[in-house]
């Protein structure tokens, strides 16, 4: 077995394309692999393609259910307006403060930047660390908390925050 055979193999296992996997194995034994080897080409630019777009699409779906309110990121942060510590900020990005399960707490008053730094940290914990991210305003937090509690169904929120990586909560 070739060290590039397995990495096609394990690269369609990988993707949950067991068929394609066993399909491979069977080829590459036929013959020794030297038929298929000559669109081996085509097969790793379809893979590298596969892998792209699962990565985007999961991307996106985590966006659309972190519910931020407004896309923000760090780049369009002004540092030199602001009086927020830039070497922290870039420290907190990489939300490593999730893994000890550690808060962050933003203070300030308003036009600060809180909610873009908040916004900007969770975007790039989800985009750049595969977080799992969840933004919601306190008013509509307490709100929904209180529809679940008045419907009799109280916790399935609570059980839904417990998965996340990083919750933000936003005074508004």
């Amino acid at each position: 077995m070739s060290e590039s055979k397995r990495d096609v193999q394990s690269e369609l296992k990988a993707l949950r394309l067991n068929g394609m996997a066993s399909a491979w194995a069977d080829l590459m034994e036929q013959d020794g692999g030297s038929t298929i080897q000559s669109s081996r080409w085509l097969i790793e630019h379809l893979l590298q393609a596969e892998e792209v777009d699962r990565h985007m699409r999961s991307i996106a779906h985590q966006m659309k259910a972190a519910r931020f309110p407004i896309h923000r990121d760090l780049a369009g942060f002004d540092f030199e307006v602001s009086p927020v510590d830039k070497v922290l900020i870039k420290r907190l990005a990489d939300l490593s403060f999730t893994d000890d399960a550690q808060n962050v707490v933003l203070i300030g008053g308003p036009g600060t930047g809180k909610t873009h730094l908040a916004t900007a940290l969770g975007i790039n914990g989800l985009t750049h660390h595969s977080k799992r991210v969840r933004f919601y305003s306190t008013v509509d937090l307490v709100n929904a908390l209180e529809q679940e509690k008045a419907k009799g169904n109280p916790g399935r929120i609570a059980m839904s925050l417990m998965r996340m990586d990083l919750v933000i909560l936003d005074s508004c």
